[in-house]
């Protein structure tokens, strides 16, 4: 983490700030916690894509996909469940040139089950393992469950328990997939905890403030949370998986309430 990341989150929280003093007011709220439509003809994708500053997936991304891969592209990127991209274009050009780059993708278990809506980008996810043959860290953030919800410790350990069950029966590649707990495994590695401290100093108050809607009333607990889900996405992060490499970039399966229209931008730039 460097000055071109402090630099990235002043200019993002600028953008945020714009939009609020705009003619945004109409805007649908898609967050981690909230959707709400304000047509009855439901979410604005378009306006969406727009706002989180990703693109869309086009006719030509997914013929490069097909061309990449030899092989025709998951229904769901097909039919575009799958709608929206942040360089993709990245990713497959490391394919083209035969360079790695793992999967991430997580669960905040607040439920004894996953419905068919959780479980979408884990089936795709799936695909993506088996197409691509690379490594897939799976993240159980129980602890930002205990966090935002009125749940118990005991409670959000049990949960991911239970919801790991479900991820385990999608039918990952046991040798090549980590599946952890935050609550169980950050405090044994002192090299997730080195990322998550280096996001966390290149964040402010305010910045975050600006990017998730965090109010002054919130617990200290929920403004650093981000820093956590961020980690993940740094290899260096698991130096017992990538042998010590800092520099494999990942791909994240997610759905677009899980983008934040400028953390996800800030991340994919500075390791």
């Amino acid at each position: 983490m460097t000055e071109l990341l402090k630099s990235q989150l002043n200019d993002a929280t600028l953008k945020e700030t714009n939009a609020e003093d705009g003619d945004e007011e109409e805007d649908d709220v898609v967050d981690p916690w909230k959707v709400v439509s304000k047509s009855e003809k439901g979410v604005d994708y378009d306006k969406l894509i727009k706002r989180f500053g990703s693109s869309k997936v086009t006719d030509e991304l997914v013929q490069r996909f097909e061309r990449a891969t030899g092989k025709p592209v998951h229904h769901l990127l097909r039919r575009r469940t799958f709608f929206s991209h942040r360089d993709l274009e990245f990713i497959l050009s490391r394919v083209e040139q035969k360079k790695p780059f793992y999967l991430y993708t997580g669960r905040g278990p607040s439920s004894n089950a996953m419905h068919l809506g959780h479980l979408i980008p884990f089936i795709f996810t799936k695909w993506l393992q088996d197409t691509f043959d690379v490594p897939l860290i799976i993240q159980m953030t129980d602890d930002e469950k205990f966090l935002f919800k009125d749940l118990t410790v005991e409670d959000v350990e049990r949960l991911a328990i239970e919801n790991a069950k479900d991820i385990i029966a999608c039918g990952f590649d046991s040798e090549k997939t980590y599946i952890f707990s935050d609550f169980h495994c950050i405090g044994r590695s002192p090299a997730f905890y080195r990322n998550m401290i280096k996001v966390q100093k290149c964040v402010t108050f305010n910045q975050v403030k600006g990017i998730f809607g965090f109010g002054d009333s919130d617990c200290i607990g929920k403004i650093s949370f981000p820093a956590t889900q961020a980690a993940p996405s740094f290899s260096s992060s698991f130096p017992e998986i990538f042998n010590g490499k800092a520099d494999v970039p990942c791909l994240i399966p997610c759905a677009i309430d899980q983008v934040s229209s400028s953390f996800s931008d800030i991340f994919s730039n500075d390791a």
